[in-house]
């Protein structure tokens, strides 16, 4: 495999979610430079970065190693999840382009056909684009950061099952998208917080003996107001 150098630390990200290295597991640079190839440069640089980010660890006459996370950090994740995915939700109803409403819009109807026929597959992806989308339409970059970090790494510690009823999921999204471009930052954070305090469920922890941490973590959160989506 050979990927231009300044995409070595996504191909390494990516390659971790995806459990091709196994947690505590050795990432030496010269065999990352082989596998991508390119220089340990960028192998180097690209593992500073992940360190920074959480993924990688560096241990005494061992160097750079996968990250090994614990229960309460990965439950530590979600909870910050649902407290800024909703500013996020916010931020946009006051800062949104059209550009961006188009985009949400367009994922919105994709989204409600393809829960009608049941394609979970298209829906875990099109509702990843769409919670980029938003994060992106609260014009802050460094909200906009976190939120795609905080998804990493949610990816990497939590298998994600499809919502039980998955029509329901996309009309939140709906009320989402409508409050935003109404400039409503208020129920727009409301229903953001609902969904995601709901989406908790579906999580389900990829190590440890704490499968039903998600649910430990939604019942510690307070209660939600929500306000009719009807309206």
């Amino acid at each position: 495999m050979r990927i231009p150098a300044h995409s070595v630390c996504t191909a390494i990200r990516d390659d971790i979610v995806a459990g091709v290295y196994e947690r505590g597991g050795r990432l030496t640079e010269e065999l990352l430079a082989r596998r991508y190839g390119v220089s340990r440069v960028p192998v180097r640089e690209a593992l500073r970065t992940l360190e920074a980010e959480g993924f990688v660890v560096t241990r005494r006459h061992a160097g750079a190693c996968v990250a090994e996370p614990t229960e309460q950090e990965a439950a530590d994740l979600l909870e910050m999840r649902t407290l800024l995915e909703p500013l996020g939700a916010s931020r946009a109803a006051q800062r949104r382009t059209e550009a961006h409403l188009k985009v949400l819009r367009g994922l919105v109807r994709l989204g409600q056909e393809r829960a009608r026929r049941g394609n979970s597959e298209d829906l875990r992806s099109l509702g990843g684009w769409f919670h980029e989308t938003l994060a992106q339409a609260s014009g802050s970059p460094a909200l906009t950061s976190m939120l795609t970090q905080l998804r990493h790494k949610i990816a990497w510690m939590y298998a994600v099952e499809s919502p039980v009823n998955p029509v329901e999921s996309w009309t939140e999204h709906g009320a989402i998208v409508d409050a935003v471009a109404r400039g409503d930052g208020e129920r727009a954070r409301a229903i953001t917080a609902l969904h995601t305090e709901r989406s908790l469920s579906v999580h389900r922890l990829r190590f440890g003996s704490g499968g039903d941490r998600a649910e430990r973590v939604r019942n510690s959160q307070h209660p939600v107001n929500m306000p009719s989506l009807r309206h």
